[in-house]
Order: structure tokens, then sequence, then C-alpha cells
């Protein structure tokens, strides 16, 4: 296609992949933005746009929308289904009697003219041109609800066109494989590889309109929200509590996708359906009322909702992120301020409640060897400490649910129970039948873990003691630095792992703490194993070491896959009995003060540290 600009900025290369995809796209919006770039010599946006293409990676692409290689528009959607439906061809000889399934946020992007339901159709047209059925959601849903398809389906992949919680100029592409779970290496490569020998788009590849009348698809909205209720309510274990209990609790959906499904939920559940936050229960790609619309960031995101609990007299808020795969919860305190829960609390009382849920169904004391929970690396050891002294299985993943998702399939096949998997960003699976965190399914299971705490008068508060004084105080501590240089990043970690100028050397000590033993799964070295070689998979392509202090306290750096942050988790698991929380708190603040000073030493390396 000639779209009458042949650009000329001086660079080769650059004025090639400008003038390709002016040949190949087909949206007037961006071709309009690359053609005024051109026009007005701004040759550095250029750069941004086609300089390098986005990189798809176990969790797929996300991105800002716009023109260009590196955004998220229609054409490198097309492109890149067309690299994934080569990729299914390959691996399924049974691609066109199975599937796929899509679904998408509510996310948009006027001045691109791209957004999910947009993105969603294109994905859909080009499975639809190779003959290969398709399951389009017709309105947006959650992203459980796609795994949940696949697996309730039995369909070779599914799509997610969501950017969860990340700014609203963003959009993603999340994949899954036959299995329910997220795709793993090599998957990941093989996906790229393809995408690349793939990038002109096939005839019928634009063609949105033809496919959304073909045969070949379906709209599955109608079953999988019958289906997805009906898997749920196996855990619903207090019906009768839930019928009749008067606890308020407040829902907002943070202009995301959860309303409707939280609501659907609760009724499922049989628990009063908890009051809405009216501003923000609508959908609305522009998240007018937040700076972030991420509840992990806590209480300026929840603003509204503690404004709504006040006015209704409710104890409790439950926060979704725009996608609904995760779960914030708040509880108002006797002295009337609110407590916004971190996510190793929240993965504390929802492992204890599936816990002894699922103990009251099965006394036989065999049953629990058969029974697992895990959990990411980098969150909180509760679970381990409940597993040991309940005796049932515990595991620990790398971190993200796509470890987890892949682990539990691997669990279930072998006739093994998997009761809860979490992770400390707020993210929690509450039934084997979504293979992926769920902040739906979490919703539901907690409110009814609240109305059956209110029968004994105990609050989330109160319980959470209970638990850490039976099984032991988990106290954590997590943040991070933001640095956009790559250099100090790799020179910070290669100086833990040369400490003091010896080569292959880790600290032995950080301010009076002694470490006890170093696991870097970045080179694959672990100090605990007998061939000092990590259990965990090991990725040189980025950074991670975890510290254990012979004080009980776990430290783990690593970098963000998604954006420009070095983080840290820190943990001081004290054993039961020891019930001093001021001093271990105390003590968790120490340690983290010497971590930051002699780890991350930021002043010497430039460190913005997070903003409050």
């Amino acid at each position: 296609m000639d779209n009458g600009l042949s650009p000329s900025t001086g660079d080769t290369e650059l004025d090639r992949a400008v003038q390709q995809w002016l040949e190949y796209d087909k949206n007037p919006k961006t071709v309009s933005m690359v053609q005024n770039l051109v026009k007005e010599g701004k040759v550095d946006s250029l750069k941004k746009c086609f300089s390098s293409r986005m990189e798809f990676g176990t969790a797929g692409l996300r991105a800002a929308m716009g023109p260009g290689v590196s955004c998220m528009n229609d054409l490198t959607i097309i492109q890149t289904t067309q690299g994934f439906c080569r990729y299914l061809e390959q691996k399924f000889e049974n691609l066109k009697e199975r599937g796929v399934v899509i679904g998408h946020d509510a996310r948009a992007h006027p001045p691109s003219g791209g957004g999910s339901r947009r993105f969603a159709s294109l994905a859909a047209a080009v499975f639809i041109s190779r003959g290969v059925p398709v399951h389009l959601f017709s309105d947006i849903t959650p992203t459980p609800f796609v795994p949940f398809t696949v697996s309730h389906l039995r369909l070779c992949a599914g799509i997610m066109v969501t950017a969860s919680h990340n700014p609203k100029q963003d959009n993603g592409y999340k994949v899954y494989w036959e299995n329910g779970a997220q795709i793993v290496s090599p998957h990941d490569k093989g996906i790229a590889a393809a995408i690349e020998e793939n990038l002109k788009p096939w005839p019928e590849s634009w063609n949105t309109e033809e496919a959304l009348k073909s045969p070949l698809l379906k709209d599955p909205l109608q079953d999988i929200n019958t289906q997805y209720f009906k898997a749920i309510q196996k855990h619903c274990h207090h019906r009768e509590i839930n019928k009749k209990s008067e606890v308020k609790i407040v829902h907002t959906s943070v202009h995301g996708v959860g309303h409707n499904f939280v609501q659907s939920a609760f009724e499922a559940f049989d628990l009063q359906p908890p009051y809405a936050v009216e501003e923000q229960k609508v959908p609305d790609p522009e998240f007018p009322t937040v700076k972030y619309p991420n509840p992990e960031e806590g209480e300026g995101v929840l603003t509204l909702s503690f404004a709504l609990a006040e006015k209704e007299g409710a104890s409790v808020v439950l926060a979704n992120d725009p996608d609904a795969d995760r779960l914030a919860i708040a509880e108002k305190q006797e002295s009337g301020q609110w407590r916004v829960f971190s996510g190793n609390e929240l993965g504390a009382l929802l492992g204890w409640w599936m816990f002894r849920c699922w103990k009251a169904q099965n006394p036989d004391a065999a049953a629990v060897k058969n029974l697992y929970m895990l959990s990411s690396t980098v969150s909180s050891k509760i679970l381990r400490a409940i597993a040991l002294k309940e005796g049932f299985h515990f595991e620990e993943t790398l971190t993200g649910f796509k470890w987890m998702g892949n682990r539990a399939r691997e669990l279930l096949d072998q006739g093994k129970t998997v009761l809860f998997a979490f992770e400390e960003a707020i993210g929690y699976m509450c039934s084997p039948s979504v293979l992926d965190k769920d902040g739906v399914s979490a919703a539901a299971i907690a409110g009814e873990m609240i109305s059956y705490l209110a029968t004994k008068s105990i609050s989330l508060s109160q319980q959470l003691t209970t638990i850490y004084d039976e099984y032991g105080y988990h106290i954590s501590k997590n943040s991070y630095f933001i640095c956009h240089d790559q250099n100090v990043i790799r020179g910070l970690f290669d100086r833990l792992r040369n400490y003091e100028g010896q080569r292959d050397w880790y600290p032995s000590e950080c301010g009076r703490f002694a470490v006890s033993a170093v696991r870097d799964l970045t080179t694959g070295f672990d100090s605990n194993q007998p061939d000092k070689k990590a259990v965990l998979p090991t990725s040189s392509s980025s950074q991670m070491i975890t510290f254990s202090f012979s004080n009980g306290g776990v430290a783990t750096m690593r970098t963000s896959g998604t954006e420009p942050k070095i983080k840290y988790y820190t943990e001081l698991c004290a054993a039961p009995g020891n019930s001093d929380v001021t001093h271990l708190k105390e003590e968790l603040d120490e340690l983290v003060d010497a971590i930051i000073k002699d780890f991350f030493e930021p002043e010497k390396n430039k460190l913005q540290p997070k903003p409050v």
C-alpha cells in the first residue's frame, strides 16, 4: 500500500522500517501519525517508534498504544497473532478442530484508534483466515475467564488483551497454552521467531467484518458465565451463614471489568451483594478517579471506597485491579483507621481459610498427604510454616503465576489436590478450575471467610494475629528502587557476586546480620544444595539473588521484567511462640536498612527510591 510518502531521515535502517510500516499499515490514524512525524522531521520520535520491536516473552506483550513496532497497535497485533497462529499450527495437528479463545478488557486509545476490543477482533480475523475456530467474547471479561475457557472447552490456546493495572496508555497481549496456564519457555522464543517470519499481513488479516460473520466464530460469554460461577461454588462451604450474614462489604473494580462479575460471584455464594463504588464501577479506559489503577498502591486507590464504607457503615473493602485477576482487602480498625492488608497477609488469611474448609470436608488424616499449596519464592513463607504443622505439601516456584499455574497442572495431572497458590503482588488462585490468579473467585471466598469470622465476632486483623500466634510471625517489608541504567544494575549485582573483589564470593554478613545461605537464580548457585546448584530454574537474562540470615530473615533482590525497577522482598520468620511483634519489626527494619546501605548503595548508584 503506497501511503504517498517516502521517508528520508538520513538513517537507512530507520527509513526502511518506516517505509515497510507505511506499506503494511491500514489504520488511517497510525499511518497519519507516522506520516506527520516524517514530515516534521522528528527523527528521535521515529526512532522510539521503530528502533526495536516489542519483545514477546512469557508474559506475552505489554507496551503503550501508538504507532510503530515498539507499540501496541492494529498492525503489531496482526503480526503477533500471525506468528502465534503459525506456531500453534506447528504444535497442534488438531488446531482446526479445537480452536482458541480470545478475551479483552475495556482499554482504548482514541488517538491511535487502538483498543482491546479492536485488537481482539483483529486477532480473531487472523485465526479465522486460517480456518481456526475462535471463541471470541462479545463483551469485556475478567482475565481469569480466558484460562478457565481454555481448560473448560479443551482448546489449544487462549489470548487475553489487557494491560491489567498498567497506566491508561498501555495495552497487553497475554497468552495461555492448552494446559490452561500461561506459557513458559521455550514457547515464548518459538512464538517470537514465528512473529518475525510473518510480518507481512495476510490478505484476510485486516478483514474483521467478514471474520465476525464467519461460522468459525462463536461467542462463549453466556456459557462460560454459567459454567465459571458453577465451578467456583465448589468452594462455598457456609451457605447458611452467608444467607444470614449482616456484614457490610464495599467493592470497587477501579474503572475495570470486575463489577458485574464480583456481584455474580457473591450471588453464587448467597452473600449479600457488596456496595459498589458508583464512580468506579463502570469500565472507563481513562481511569479518571485514580492516579494509578493499581490497588497494590493501597490507600490512594481506595479513597472513594473508604468514603462509601463510612457512609454505609461497612467494615471491609474489597478492590480488584482493572482486569479483575488481583484482589486487595482493607478493614476498618477499632481506632477508626483503615488497614490495607499486604499480599502476604492476605495469603496467610486465605491459605488458612482454604485449609480449614478442606479439613472440615476431609477428616481422614491420610488425605493431607495428597494436598499441595504453592507460592512464589519472593512471597511470604507462611504457607511453609502452616504445611509443616498440618502435614500437607508446600512448594515454592519462581516469581509469577506462569510458574505456579504450570506446576499446579503437573500436580493435578498426577492426581494431587492443589488447594491454594498465591504471590505477594495480591494474586490468589483459590480454585484449580483457573490456573492463574483470579480476583473474582478470591473476592467471593474472602466474603464467605469474613461472614464466618463475623459469627464469632472475629475481625480479619484478629484472625491474622491468631494465625501468626499458631504458626509463627512472618513479617515482611517489600519495596523497590527505580533505575533506568542497565549497566548500573548489572554492576550492582556483579559486585554482590564478587564481593570485596573476590571472584565468585558472596557477602557473609550485612551490617550486624550474618548471612547463612545464598541462592543466585541468575547464575544457578545455591549454597544450601550439596552440589551448590539451584533446584529452581535459572535465567541469565534477569537478576535475582536471595540471602538467608541466621536470625531467620530472608531477602531477595531482583530486577523487574516489565519496569525499570530493582525490587527487594524481605521477611523475618519467627518460631511459633515468639510474639514480640514490636521487636521483630524493629529487627526487620534494621536488616532492611543494612541491605539498602551495603547491598544497594543508592547514593553511589544514583537509585531513585519508590515514590511516596
